[in-house]
Order: C-alpha cells, then structure tokens, then sequence
C-alpha cells in the first residue's frame, strides 16, 4: 500500500478542512486505487493532517492532479502552510479500525535510505510487539518514502491517556533506534476527525 500525506502547519479552521475532505469523498473514490482517507489535528498547535491510501504507488501518483483542486481549496480555508509527501507503507498492524475521537502519535523519523529494509525488519520484530501489547492500542503504520529514508510512523490509541502513557514508553525506546541509525525528529499528537476506511 502506498499512502499521500498532506500536513497543514499554521491552520485556523480545523472543522473547516474535516468538511472539505468530506466534501471531497465523491472523488476520492472514484479515483483507480483509493483505499481510504483520514483527517486528524492538533487544534491548540494548528496542525491538521490527511492521509490518503492507495493500492500502488502509480494509482496515488496519478490522484494528485486530481486532487490539486482539493488542496487549494484546502489551503483556503486551513490557512497555513500545506506540505505534501508520498511514502510507502511498510508496516501496518490493526487490532480494530480507529474511531473518529481515537487518539493519534505521529513520528516524524529518518534514516540512511540504504537501511531501510534491515531497520523495518528490526522493528516488526522487537519494537512492533511492545507496541501493541501496549493498553489502548488500536493502530499502526510505518510509512517510508524509500529514496530519501524519510517517514513517519502513526500509532492510533483509545483515548489521550492512552497515547501519552505509550509516548512516555516510546521515548525510552529511542535509543535502540538511534543505535541503528534512526533519527527522531517532531512528535505530533492529535485527535483523529474523520475516516473513511472502504
């Protein structure tokens, strides 16, 4: 699966943007590979997030024009800055899918694109476990864009309690990662507003 995320920093109408990708659903899904969307946001830190699924890399590469409506539109009602990145998925753990309310950690991380396949390898198999084993747990992806070894790793949890229990477990982890070459970069911890998941 290979996923598109749009983050918006600086965004003053958060139920703003939640109603222009509801607004937008009808041509998502008519797009060739679409497998889902969601939006999620820090309101007190301006941060409003879309992720969108697709079945191949070429399918989400071709919804991009597409979408350049969309995300004017976006950017006109956010306000703010809009950053765009395509990523692969490379780990996805679901114990059910997350409810619009759930609470959600995203990572930024980045490392020597030549590591890729040896850190995921290590984190499916020592880090993914302790994850979700962790009470609250809902979700998971790992998302690398493989040509610059930047990406992003979103954990989704019941509620914020939750989250900031499993944040704190997180930061003990780090350096296990950092000895393998793994650089932590911003936190983002946010509320998940909407979500459709065909």
């Amino acid at each position: 699966m290979f996923s598109r995320v749009l983050t918006f920093r600086g965004a003053k109408n958060i139920d703003g943007g939640v109603g222009i990708v509801r607004d937008t659903l009808p041509v998502l899904r008519g797009l060739k590979g679409y497998r889902g969307v969601t939006a999620s946001a820090d309101r007190d830190g301006g941060v409003f997030g879309i992720l969108s699924l697709w079945e191949t890399e070429a399918d989400r590469d071709a919804s991009l024009d597409a979408l350049a409506g969309a995300r004017q539109q976006g950017l006109d009602v956010l306000g703010g800055d809009l950053t765009v990145e395509s990523f692969e998925e490379l780990v996805v753990e679901m114990a059910s899918p997350p409810p619009v309310g759930s609470a959600l950690m995203v990572t930024r991380i980045s490392m020597d694109p030549s590591k890729i396949d040896e850190n995921v390898g290590f984190f499916k198999s020592s880090i993914l476990p302790r994850i979700t084993a962790a009470p609250g747990f809902l979700a998971l992806r790992n998302m690398i864009d493989r040509k610059t070894g930047r990406g992003a790793v979103g954990t989704v949890w019941t509620d914020q309690a939750a989250m900031k229990s499993a944040a704190a477990e997180a930061q003990a982890r780090r350096d296990e990662g950092r000895a393998r070459g793994v650089k932590f970069e911003e936190d983002s911890y946010r509320e998940i507003l909407f979500a459709d998941m065909p």
